[in-house]
Protein backbone atom coordinates (compact mmCIF):
# COMPACT_ATOMS: atom_id res chain seq x y z
CA UNK A 1 0.00 0.00 0.00
CA UNK A 2 2.80 2.37 0.92
CA UNK A 3 4.61 1.61 -2.35
CA UNK A 4 1.41 2.26 -4.31
CA UNK A 5 0.96 5.60 -2.54
CA UNK A 6 4.54 6.62 -3.33
CA UNK A 7 3.97 5.70 -6.97
CA UNK A 8 0.77 7.81 -7.09
CA UNK A 9 2.49 10.73 -5.39
CA UNK A 10 5.44 10.53 -7.83
CA UNK A 11 2.98 10.64 -10.74
CA UNK A 12 1.17 13.65 -9.29
CA UNK A 13 4.47 15.40 -8.58
CA UNK A 14 5.65 14.84 -12.15
CA UNK A 15 2.30 16.04 -13.56
CA UNK A 16 2.49 19.27 -11.54
CA UNK A 17 5.94 20.17 -12.84
CA UNK A 18 4.72 22.39 -15.74
CA UNK A 19 2.85 24.48 -13.14
CA UNK A 20 5.63 24.64 -10.53
CA UNK A 21 7.66 27.86 -10.90
CA UNK A 22 10.57 26.25 -9.01
CA UNK A 23 10.84 23.34 -11.48
CA UNK A 24 9.78 24.95 -14.77
CA UNK A 25 10.98 28.13 -16.48
CA UNK A 26 7.68 28.32 -18.31
CA UNK A 27 5.77 28.33 -15.02
CA UNK A 28 8.17 30.90 -13.55
CA UNK A 29 7.58 33.27 -16.47
CA UNK A 30 3.83 32.73 -16.23
CA UNK A 31 3.99 33.54 -12.52
CA UNK A 32 6.02 36.66 -13.30
CA UNK A 33 3.42 37.91 -15.77
CA UNK A 34 0.60 37.07 -13.36
CA UNK A 35 2.23 38.92 -10.46
CA UNK A 36 2.92 41.96 -12.66
CA UNK A 37 -0.70 42.05 -13.80
CA UNK A 38 -1.96 41.71 -10.23
CA UNK A 39 0.30 44.52 -9.02
CA UNK A 40 -0.80 46.81 -11.85
CA UNK A 41 -4.47 45.97 -11.25
CA UNK A 42 -4.11 46.58 -7.52
CA UNK A 43 -2.47 49.95 -8.08
CA UNK A 44 -5.18 50.97 -10.55
CA UNK A 45 -7.89 50.03 -8.04
CA UNK A 46 -5.99 51.97 -5.38
CA UNK A 47 -5.81 55.00 -7.67
CA UNK A 48 -9.55 54.90 -8.37
CA UNK A 49 -10.43 54.83 -4.68
CA UNK A 50 -7.83 57.36 -3.55
CA UNK A 51 -8.04 59.85 -6.43
CA UNK A 52 -4.31 59.37 -7.20
CA UNK A 53 -3.17 60.52 -10.59
CA UNK A 54 -2.91 57.78 -13.20
CA UNK A 55 0.61 58.74 -14.21
CA UNK A 56 1.83 58.23 -10.65
CA UNK A 57 0.22 54.81 -10.56
CA UNK A 58 1.79 53.98 -13.91
CA UNK A 59 5.25 54.93 -12.66
CA UNK A 60 4.90 52.86 -9.48
CA UNK A 61 3.51 49.94 -11.47
CA UNK A 62 6.44 50.01 -13.90
CA UNK A 63 8.97 50.23 -11.06
CA UNK A 64 7.39 47.29 -9.19
CA UNK A 65 7.22 45.16 -12.35
CA UNK A 66 10.86 45.91 -13.20
CA UNK A 67 12.02 45.03 -9.68
CA UNK A 68 10.16 41.72 -9.70
CA UNK A 69 11.38 40.93 -13.21
CA UNK A 70 14.97 41.71 -12.20
CA UNK A 71 14.79 39.44 -9.16
CA UNK A 72 13.27 36.54 -11.13
CA UNK A 73 15.61 36.99 -14.10
CA UNK A 74 18.66 37.11 -11.82
CA UNK A 75 17.65 33.80 -10.25
CA UNK A 76 17.01 32.19 -13.63
CA UNK A 77 20.24 33.34 -15.28
CA UNK A 78 22.66 32.91 -12.34
CA UNK A 79 23.52 29.28 -13.32
CA UNK A 80 23.98 30.39 -16.94
CA UNK A 81 26.45 33.09 -15.90
CA UNK A 82 28.30 30.59 -13.74
CA UNK A 83 28.39 28.11 -16.64
CA UNK A 84 29.93 30.82 -18.81
CA UNK A 85 32.65 31.43 -16.21
CA UNK A 86 33.33 27.70 -15.85
CA UNK A 87 33.48 27.26 -19.63
CA UNK A 88 36.04 30.06 -19.89
CA UNK A 89 38.11 28.41 -17.16
CA UNK A 90 37.93 25.08 -19.02
CA UNK A 91 39.07 26.80 -22.21
CA UNK A 92 42.13 27.89 -20.23
CA UNK A 93 42.86 24.33 -19.09
CA UNK A 94 41.20 24.38 -15.64
CA UNK A 95 38.81 21.41 -15.50
CA UNK A 96 38.34 21.45 -11.73
CA UNK A 97 35.57 24.07 -11.56
CA UNK A 98 31.89 23.14 -11.45
CA UNK A 99 28.53 24.90 -11.50
CA UNK A 100 27.35 25.19 -7.90
CA UNK A 101 24.09 27.13 -8.33
CA UNK A 102 21.93 24.24 -9.48
CA UNK A 103 18.20 24.85 -9.75
CA UNK A 104 15.44 22.27 -10.11
CA UNK A 105 14.15 23.54 -13.46
CA UNK A 106 15.41 23.14 -17.03
CA UNK A 107 18.39 25.41 -16.30
CA UNK A 108 19.25 23.16 -13.37
CA UNK A 109 19.17 20.10 -15.64
CA UNK A 110 21.45 21.92 -18.06
CA UNK A 111 23.83 22.74 -15.19
CA UNK A 112 23.94 19.10 -14.06
CA UNK A 113 24.64 17.97 -17.62
CA UNK A 114 27.34 20.64 -17.88
CA UNK A 115 28.97 19.35 -14.68
CA UNK A 116 28.96 15.78 -16.01
CA UNK A 117 30.54 17.02 -19.24
CA UNK A 118 33.19 18.90 -17.26
CA UNK A 119 33.96 15.75 -15.27
CA UNK A 120 34.29 13.72 -18.49
CA UNK A 121 36.61 16.33 -19.99
CA UNK A 122 38.70 16.36 -16.82
CA UNK A 123 38.99 12.56 -16.97
CA UNK A 124 39.94 12.70 -20.65
CA UNK A 125 42.57 15.36 -19.98
CA UNK A 126 43.99 13.34 -17.09
CA UNK A 127 44.05 10.21 -19.26
CA UNK A 128 45.85 12.13 -22.03
CA UNK A 129 48.52 13.35 -19.63
CA UNK A 130 48.98 9.86 -18.18
CA UNK A 131 49.19 8.38 -21.66
CA UNK A 132 51.86 10.87 -22.74
CA UNK A 133 53.85 10.22 -19.56
CA UNK A 134 53.59 6.44 -19.88
CA UNK A 135 54.43 6.41 -23.58
CA UNK A 136 57.42 8.69 -22.97
CA UNK A 137 58.65 6.35 -20.25
CA UNK A 138 58.14 3.23 -22.36
CA UNK A 139 59.91 4.72 -25.37
CA UNK A 140 62.77 6.09 -23.31
CA UNK A 141 63.71 2.71 -21.79
CA UNK A 142 64.53 0.75 -25.00
CA UNK A 143 66.01 3.83 -26.67
CA UNK A 144 68.36 4.40 -23.70
CA UNK A 145 69.39 0.73 -23.67
CA UNK A 146 69.97 0.69 -27.43
CA UNK A 147 71.98 3.90 -27.21
CA UNK A 148 74.15 2.45 -24.45
CA UNK A 149 74.92 -0.66 -26.51
CA UNK A 150 75.79 1.35 -29.61
CA UNK A 151 77.90 3.83 -27.64
CA UNK A 152 79.92 0.94 -26.18
CA UNK A 153 80.50 -0.41 -29.69
CA UNK A 154 81.49 3.01 -31.07
CA UNK A 155 83.81 3.78 -28.13
CA UNK A 156 85.46 0.38 -28.39
CA UNK A 157 84.28 -0.77 -24.98
CA UNK A 158 82.41 -3.68 -26.56
CA UNK A 159 83.04 -5.48 -29.81
CA UNK A 160 80.34 -5.74 -32.44
CA UNK A 161 80.02 -9.48 -31.83
CA UNK A 162 76.80 -11.49 -32.22
CA UNK A 163 75.97 -11.23 -28.50
CA UNK A 164 76.19 -7.43 -28.52
CA UNK A 165 74.15 -7.22 -31.70
CA UNK A 166 71.60 -9.56 -30.16
CA UNK A 167 71.15 -7.17 -27.22
CA UNK A 168 70.69 -4.27 -29.63
CA UNK A 169 68.18 -6.31 -31.65
CA UNK A 170 66.17 -7.12 -28.53
CA UNK A 171 65.77 -3.44 -27.68
CA UNK A 172 64.87 -2.64 -31.29
CA UNK A 173 62.23 -5.38 -31.27
CA UNK A 174 60.83 -4.07 -27.99
CA UNK A 175 60.63 -0.58 -29.45
CA UNK A 176 58.93 -1.84 -32.62
CA UNK A 177 56.41 -3.83 -30.59
CA UNK A 178 55.52 -0.78 -28.51
CA UNK A 179 55.03 1.35 -31.62
CA UNK A 180 52.79 -1.32 -33.17
CA UNK A 181 50.71 -1.52 -30.01
CA UNK A 182 50.34 2.26 -29.90
CA UNK A 183 49.13 2.16 -33.51
CA UNK A 184 46.53 -0.41 -32.46
CA UNK A 185 45.43 1.87 -29.63
CA UNK A 186 45.17 4.84 -32.00
CA UNK A 187 42.80 2.80 -34.16
CA UNK A 188 40.90 1.95 -30.99
CA UNK A 189 40.47 5.62 -30.05
CA UNK A 190 39.56 6.72 -33.57
CA UNK A 191 36.96 3.98 -33.95
CA UNK A 192 38.11 3.43 -37.54
CA UNK A 193 38.58 -0.34 -37.26
CA UNK A 194 35.87 -2.52 -38.78
CA UNK A 195 35.37 -6.24 -38.40
CA UNK A 196 35.75 -8.70 -41.25
CA UNK A 197 34.05 -11.61 -39.49
CA UNK A 198 33.91 -14.99 -41.20
CA UNK A 199 33.25 -18.57 -40.23
CA UNK A 200 36.41 -20.63 -39.69
CA UNK A 201 37.60 -23.93 -38.24
CA UNK A 202 38.91 -23.35 -34.74
CA UNK A 203 41.49 -26.16 -34.46
CA UNK A 204 43.69 -25.31 -37.48
CA UNK A 205 43.36 -21.60 -36.80
CA UNK A 206 44.47 -21.77 -33.15
CA UNK A 207 47.12 -24.33 -34.02
CA UNK A 208 48.68 -21.86 -36.45
CA UNK A 209 48.52 -19.04 -33.88
CA UNK A 210 50.24 -21.18 -31.23
CA UNK A 211 52.85 -22.35 -33.68
CA UNK A 212 53.65 -18.74 -34.50
CA UNK A 213 53.83 -17.90 -30.81
CA UNK A 214 56.09 -20.87 -30.04
CA UNK A 215 58.50 -19.74 -32.76
CA UNK A 216 58.56 -16.24 -31.26
CA UNK A 217 57.19 -14.65 -34.41
CA UNK A 218 55.20 -11.51 -33.69
CA UNK A 219 52.95 -11.17 -30.70
CA UNK A 220 49.74 -9.22 -31.00
CA UNK A 221 49.82 -9.25 -34.78
CA UNK A 222 52.45 -6.53 -34.82
CA UNK A 223 54.94 -8.34 -36.99
CA UNK A 224 57.75 -7.89 -34.47
CA UNK A 225 59.76 -10.82 -33.17
CA UNK A 226 59.95 -11.80 -29.52
CA UNK A 227 61.99 -14.54 -27.87
CA UNK A 228 59.83 -17.54 -27.08
CA UNK A 229 60.50 -19.53 -23.91
CA UNK A 230 61.45 -23.08 -24.79
CA UNK A 231 60.83 -24.19 -21.20
CA UNK A 232 57.09 -23.33 -21.37
CA UNK A 233 55.19 -25.71 -23.67
CA UNK A 234 51.95 -24.63 -25.32
CA UNK A 235 48.96 -27.00 -25.31
CA UNK A 236 45.81 -26.73 -27.44
CA UNK A 237 42.50 -28.26 -26.38
CA UNK A 238 39.58 -27.89 -28.83
CA UNK A 239 36.35 -29.80 -28.33
CA UNK A 240 34.82 -30.99 -30.55
CA UNK A 241 37.79 -31.19 -32.94
CA UNK A 242 35.59 -30.02 -35.85
CA UNK A 243 34.47 -26.90 -33.93
CA UNK A 244 33.75 -23.83 -36.06
CA UNK A 245 33.25 -20.21 -34.97
CA UNK A 246 32.46 -16.82 -36.45
CA UNK A 247 34.94 -13.97 -35.87
CA UNK A 248 37.45 -11.62 -37.44
CA UNK A 249 40.60 -13.70 -37.88
CA UNK A 250 43.07 -10.82 -37.58
CA UNK A 251 41.46 -9.39 -34.43
CA UNK A 252 41.12 -12.83 -32.83
CA UNK A 253 44.81 -13.41 -33.58
CA UNK A 254 45.56 -10.27 -31.55
CA UNK A 255 43.52 -11.62 -28.66
CA UNK A 256 45.04 -15.10 -28.57
CA UNK A 257 48.62 -13.98 -29.27
CA UNK A 258 48.57 -11.32 -26.57
CA UNK A 259 47.00 -13.65 -24.01
CA UNK A 260 49.47 -16.44 -24.80
CA UNK A 261 52.39 -14.00 -24.69
CA UNK A 262 51.23 -12.72 -21.30
CA UNK A 263 50.73 -16.26 -19.99
CA UNK A 264 54.18 -17.39 -21.14
CA UNK A 265 55.84 -14.41 -19.47
CA UNK A 266 54.29 -15.23 -16.11
CA UNK A 267 54.77 -19.01 -16.27
CA UNK A 268 57.41 -20.70 -14.09
CA UNK A 269 60.11 -22.85 -15.69
CA UNK A 270 58.45 -26.07 -16.86
CA UNK A 271 54.96 -24.57 -16.56
CA UNK A 272 52.41 -25.21 -19.29
CA UNK A 273 50.14 -22.76 -21.07
CA UNK A 274 46.84 -24.22 -22.27
CA UNK A 275 44.50 -22.70 -24.82
CA UNK A 276 41.06 -24.29 -24.50
CA UNK A 277 38.21 -23.69 -26.96
CA UNK A 278 34.58 -24.73 -26.63
CA UNK A 279 31.36 -23.94 -28.44
CA UNK A 280 29.23 -21.16 -27.00
CA UNK A 281 25.43 -21.14 -26.58
CA UNK A 282 24.70 -19.23 -29.81
CA UNK A 283 25.46 -20.39 -33.37
CA UNK A 284 29.05 -19.53 -34.24
CA UNK A 285 29.86 -18.38 -30.70
CA UNK A 286 33.10 -19.36 -29.02
CA UNK A 287 34.25 -19.85 -25.43
CA UNK A 288 38.02 -19.46 -25.15
CA UNK A 289 40.28 -19.96 -22.12
CA UNK A 290 44.01 -19.24 -21.82
CA UNK A 291 45.38 -20.89 -18.69
CA UNK A 292 48.88 -20.71 -17.21
CA UNK A 293 50.54 -22.11 -14.10
CA UNK A 294 52.02 -18.87 -12.85
CA UNK A 295 51.30 -16.88 -9.66
CA UNK A 296 47.88 -15.75 -10.91
CA UNK A 297 46.31 -12.30 -10.75
CA UNK A 298 45.23 -10.90 -7.36
CA UNK A 299 41.53 -10.25 -7.07
CA UNK A 300 42.16 -6.52 -6.59
CA UNK A 301 43.81 -6.35 -10.03
CA UNK A 302 41.31 -8.40 -12.02
CA UNK A 303 39.47 -5.39 -13.40
CA UNK A 304 42.37 -2.95 -13.79
CA UNK A 305 44.55 -5.58 -15.48
CA UNK A 306 42.87 -4.76 -18.82
CA UNK A 307 43.64 -1.04 -18.50
CA UNK A 308 46.41 0.53 -20.55
CA UNK A 309 49.91 0.38 -19.06
CA UNK A 310 48.70 -1.58 -16.04
CA UNK A 311 51.51 -3.77 -14.71
CA UNK A 312 49.79 -5.43 -11.76
CA UNK A 313 50.84 -5.45 -8.13
CA UNK A 314 53.48 -8.18 -8.30
CA UNK A 315 56.93 -6.97 -7.31
CA UNK A 316 59.38 -6.90 -10.16
CA UNK A 317 58.41 -6.17 -13.73
CA UNK A 318 58.62 -8.43 -16.73
CA UNK A 319 59.65 -5.70 -19.12
CA UNK A 320 56.27 -5.66 -20.84
CA UNK A 321 54.52 -2.54 -22.03
CA UNK A 322 51.25 -3.08 -20.21
CA UNK A 323 49.32 -2.79 -23.49
CA UNK A 324 48.77 -6.42 -24.51
CA UNK A 325 45.69 -7.09 -22.39
CA UNK A 326 44.24 -3.67 -23.24
CA UNK A 327 44.50 -4.51 -26.95
CA UNK A 328 42.97 -7.93 -26.32
CA UNK A 329 40.00 -6.33 -24.58
CA UNK A 330 39.62 -3.86 -27.43
CA UNK A 331 39.52 -6.67 -30.02
CA UNK A 332 36.99 -8.63 -27.95
CA UNK A 333 34.83 -5.53 -27.51
CA UNK A 334 34.81 -5.04 -31.28
CA UNK A 335 33.15 -8.45 -31.55
CA UNK A 336 30.60 -7.54 -28.88
CA UNK A 337 32.14 -10.20 -26.63
CA UNK A 338 33.46 -10.31 -23.09
CA UNK A 339 36.90 -10.89 -21.57
CA UNK A 340 37.57 -11.41 -17.89
CA UNK A 341 39.85 -13.03 -15.35
CA UNK A 342 38.09 -16.24 -14.30
CA UNK A 343 38.57 -18.34 -11.20
CA UNK A 344 41.24 -21.00 -11.45
CA UNK A 345 42.62 -23.46 -8.87
CA UNK A 346 46.13 -22.72 -10.11
CA UNK A 347 47.71 -19.91 -12.05
CA UNK A 348 45.67 -17.50 -14.13
CA UNK A 349 42.74 -18.19 -16.44
CA UNK A 350 41.57 -15.54 -18.91
CA UNK A 351 38.10 -16.31 -20.25
CA UNK A 352 36.94 -14.88 -23.59
CA UNK A 353 33.41 -15.10 -24.97
CA UNK A 354 32.69 -14.28 -28.61
CA UNK A 355 28.98 -13.95 -29.40
CA UNK A 356 28.83 -15.54 -32.86
CA UNK A 357 27.48 -14.60 -36.26
CA UNK A 358 24.54 -12.36 -35.29
CA UNK A 359 26.24 -10.06 -32.76
CA UNK A 360 29.66 -10.06 -34.40
CA UNK A 361 28.54 -8.97 -37.85
CA UNK A 362 29.85 -5.47 -38.72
Amino acid sequence: MRRWWRWVWAGIWAALRPWDPYRSIKAALQALVLVSVLITTGLVILAIHSATELRVITIFSAIASLLITQIVANGLTAPLREMTAVARAMAGGDYSRRVTRVRRDEVGELAETFNRMAADLAAADRHRKELVANVSHELRTPIAALRAVLENVVDGVSAADPETMRLALQQTERLGKLVSQLLDLSRLDSGATRLDAKRFEVWPYLSAVLKTASLGMGTGGSGSRSRARADVPLHLDVSPPALTAYADGERLHQVVANLVDNAVKHSPPGGRVTVRARSGPAPGSLELDVVDEGPGIPEADRVQVFERFHRGSHPGGDGGTGLGLAIARWAVDLHGGRIEVAESPRGCRIHVTLPGAVAAAP
